[in-house]
């Protein structure tokens, strides 16, 4: 068995977890979430934790109860705390406007980009040139955040474009005559 499913997920205080229909839903004070469970893996709530079985002997029944466990322990701290990424824009001129559920970006183009936010993903902009993108979904955080920069991505000569707070971008030297 996966060692990482051998360790139930515990519940924290305002956060529940059920089972029903093929599929676990965890509810808390950010909002709720449900994903569907494998058919070969037992989940079972109770106590305060949320435990997790292989079904039967076969490596793909173990290796799904360690997966299906670190997304539901993603889920249960998605709901309490949220998960945030933060953008940087590096470039003269690099804006962005957080308005309502849409991201407006100024990247040099000769028009503006308007980005649509999915259900349950909020965009901020505490300065002009810095977005943070919060959520409870860590999937679809991270894929919000991958989408925006990948309008601009930093190019390797000068690092202008969009890029993670954490990111470090390795600059090339110009070419020599």
């Amino acid at each position: 068995m996966s060692r990482i499913a051998k360790i139930p997920v515990s519940l924290v205080k305002g956060v529940e977890a059920s089972v029903a229909a093929g599929a676990i839903t965890v509810k808390g004070p950010l909002g709720t979430l449900t994903r569907a469970i494998s058919a070969n893996v037992k989940v079972s709530v109770g106590d305060g934790k949320v435990s997790f079985v292989a079904g039967d002997a076969t490596r793909e029944a173990k290796a799904m109860s360690g997966t299906l466990r670190a997304l539901v322990a993603g889920m249960v701290l998605g709901v309490s705390k949220g998960f945030e990424r933060r953008l940087n824009l590096v470039g003269v001129g690099y804006r962005a406007q957080a308005q309502g559920d849409k991201l407006n970006l100024s990247l040099g183009f000769s028009h503006p980009i308007v980005h649509q936010m999915p259900a349950g993903v909020k965009a901020e902009t505490p300065t002009q040139t810095e977005i943070v993108i919060k959520g409870a979904d860590k999937q679809k955080v991270g894929q919000v955040a991958a989408e925006v920069r990948g309008y601009k991505p930093p190019e390797p000569y000068k690092g202008k474009g969009v890029r993670y707070v954490d990111e470090v971008v390795v600059l090339k030297e110009t070419k020599k005559k």
